[in-house]
């Protein structure tokens, strides 16, 4: 499994505007959007009772995880279960493909159904869930307006209106009550493989602003 190196940006909507003005003129989107601006991420993440994941996510840990079950534009035919783990500021991610009905079960607590796989992912996921107590925390919706290069595999995207949903319960509800993660803000993220191209770079610079350890699923967790 190859890992990839992420950088992101707090922006303001001003820096916001100008930066993808200039990526629009020389990036195509990811075709995922199918010809819209952007689609809409919601995501269901896991903590265990004493918060580990967001806790060294806050210190920056530097070899750290998290679980998440996630899915696109409210619709439920494409489903994953992902891990997600930083390493030597490598970023890794493993996924797992399922239902809608699994994904209820899980947060009703039945995860007994789990043994029956051979799945890497459901396994350590049903390990950790009953060794360490992972249970669902927050659900985190948010748009996404992405743009892709080949060489050196690079995806940049802007997250935009990222709220907190107030019930793990309402996961598939399409538009759970919820309330937005701190002060409207507008994250950027790059991601690449081994290289960033040089015009790339200079088109995402920001001035003095610098790389931050920004994190959606820490600023939902702000409110508890």
């Amino acid at each position: 499994m190859k890992g990839r190196h992420e950088l992101k940006h707090n922006l303001n909507y001003l820096d916001y505007m100008v930066l993808r003005k200039k990526l629009i003129s020389v990036l195509p989107r990811d075709k995922n959007t199918k010809g819209r601006r952007e689609y809409k991420i919601s995501s269901l993440y896991f903590d265990t009772p004493k918060d580990e994941a967001l806790r060294e996510k806050i210190n920056g840990v530097n070899h750290r995880e998290k679980f998440r079950i996630r899915y696109y534009n409210d619709d439920y035919n494409l489903i994953k279960l992902e891990k997600k783990s930083k390493i030597n500021n490598l970023t890794y991610k493993e996924s797992k493909k399922i239902c809608k009905e699994e994904v209820e079960k899980i947060i009703k607590g039945d995860v007994s159904w789990m043994l029956e796989s051979k799945d890497p992912i459901l396994i350590e996921f049903y390990s950790k869930y009953n060794s360490k107590l992972l249970r669902p925390k927050t659900i985190v919706q948010y748009y996404r307006e992405p743009f892709v290069f080949p060489a050196g595999n690079v995806r940049i995207t802007f997250d935009r209106d990222i709220r907190r949903g107030m019930r793990v319960t309402d996961f598939f509800s399409g538009a759970p009550v919820s309330i937005p993660a701190g002060e409207e803000e507008i994250i950027l993220e790059v991601k690449y493989d081994e290289f960033l191209p040089g015009f790339i770079r200079d088109i995402v610079q920001l001035g003095n602003r610098q790389s931050t350890a920004c994190s959606k699923y820490a600023n939902c967790r702000i409110y508890g």
